[in-house]
């Protein structure tokens, strides 16, 4: 175990298991809400089950020996709603197209990992903005929960309104929402998974849905969505907006992530930039290979924390996560039979985390008070992250123009302007 400097760290074998262990139990959610989201955009439910297991393993053991820090990864939320809601529904994008961008993306991310353009990006984009970017995207994801469970619905007259309360799947809906929002403020550990193995027995119980005939199986082949991406159609004009939103979400997504997981931990500091920069390295890598396995982007995830907060400081543990991995493959009836209003409550609650990055805003500044309420309403209403983004951004740069304030223009909101007036006004 010399590989992981157990020694060094102040942490044993088994405090490495547990910490794996516990983390495992806070993100399995990820296999069946990942897969019901994607499967949205008409790729099979299966393969997403085994791809987004796999990914899981790889990324997570990846980053446990490339990096040595104890961060679990796997299919980010977010831009899987983004990829089934917003691209291929939204746009009409073919899913193999949406995967070729997320491929993309993921080359340009380990570019940019290995030189100082990663810091550049970093750097020149107002943290007010970047957290906007994350209260958007929570908006946009809730929005899509509350829309699958019925809780809204469209409207000839009004867009949208309240769904039907007496439908026995709505209810059944808000049960599960009930479940995850108390077991989130109660602090349970593995609070998502327990909500939905809850809601999915009642709704079993409650004959809502049929249980199933077996809970086993073996895995299902990956065969038709792995390799299955078109890169060429992902190589034009058009979709680099939509590449660039990939890239910038995954990018910021794992660097709050790391930021508040290594604070925690004291993983990071500023006399050794090492750790840090190997787990961007692998996270980067997985979010590439995820293109080739037939899922979104791969992020670090947040449940990181829970296995940090047993004392998981190495490696080790984010081996043990992917480890671990490889039982949900088995479990395929199972995920199955989960029915979808059980796993969109999630959606929801995880948009409500999001949300409350709002709370960190200067809103003093007009530039940003207006550009975060057009990218924070503009991504759910124009049903668009990428929108969202680009229209933040003219906005941005539209303020400090009328107010003559060129020198608060960053160079990457200036990029982002201009490509929201080709994309706007000229694609």
């Amino acid at each position: 175990m010399n590989l992981f400097k157990l020694r060094e760290h102040k942490t044993d074998v088994r405090t490495e298991i547990t910490a794996g262990f516990t983390t495992f139990m806070a993100m399995l959610y990820i296999v069946p809400v990942n897969a019901s989201i994607m499967s949205a955009s008409g790729m099979p439910y299966d393969a997403l089950i085994t791809a987004t297991a796999v990914m899981t393993i790889i990324a997570s053991i990846l980053n446990g020996f490339w990096a040595n820090t104890p961060i679990a990864m796997s299919v980010g939320m977010g831009l899987n709603a983004y990829f089934s809601f917003g691209l291929v529904k939204g746009m009409g994008i073919a899913w193999q197209s949406a995967l070729g961008i997320v491929f993309v993306s993921g080359v340009l991310y380990i570019l940019i990992s290995m030189t100082p353009l990663r810091r550049w990006m970093i750097e020149t984009i107002p943290m007010d903005i970047k957290r906007a970017v994350s209260a958007g995207i929570g908006a946009f994801i809730a929005f899509i929960g509350l829309e699958q469970i019925k809780i809204i619905v469209d409207s000839p007259s009004t867009l949208v309104t309240i769904g039907n309360f007496q439908d026995s799947h709505v209810l059944l809906g808000l049960f599960g929402l009930a479940l995850a929002i108390l077991f989130t403020l109660k602090k349970y550990k593995g609070a998502f998974i327990l909500s939905i193995v809850l809601t999915t027995l009642f709704a079993w119980v409650a004959g809502i849905e049929k249980l199933p005939e077996e809970f086993f199986s073996m895995p299902a082949s990956m065969a038709p969505i792995a390799f299955e991406l078109d890169i060429p159609s992902a190589l034009t004009l058009s979709m680099l907006p939509v590449i660039i939103i990939f890239l910038i979400t995954d990018l910021f997504d794992t660097l709050g992530t790391l930021t508040g997981v290594g604070m925690r931990a004291d993983l990071f500091n500023k006399k050794d930039s090492l750790p840090l920069q190997k787990t961007i390295e692998a996270d980067a890598a997985a979010t590439m290979l995820s293109g080739l396995a037939g899922v979104t982007s791969t992020t670090s995830f947040i449940e990181s924390a829970a296995g940090v907060e047993e004392g998981g400081r190495t490696g080790l543990s984010a081996v043990v996560v992917g480890l671990l991995f490889i039982l949900p493959l088995f479990l395929l009836p199972f995920f199955k039979a989960i029915p979808p209003n059980a796993i969109y409550p999630i959606l929801i609650v995880i948009g409500v985390m999001m949300f409350s990055e709002l709370q960190h805003i200067d809103y003093q500044d007009p530039a940003i008070k207006y550009s975060t309420f057009f990218i924070v309403l503009g991504m759910p209403l124009m049903y668009s992250i990428t929108n969202g983004l680009l229209l933040g951004a003219l906005v941005f740069v539209f303020i400090n123009l009328v107010q003559g304030r060129y020198k608060q223009i960053d160079i990457a909101m200036g990029v982002l302007a201009a490509v929201a007036l080709l994309v706007f006004f000229v694609l």
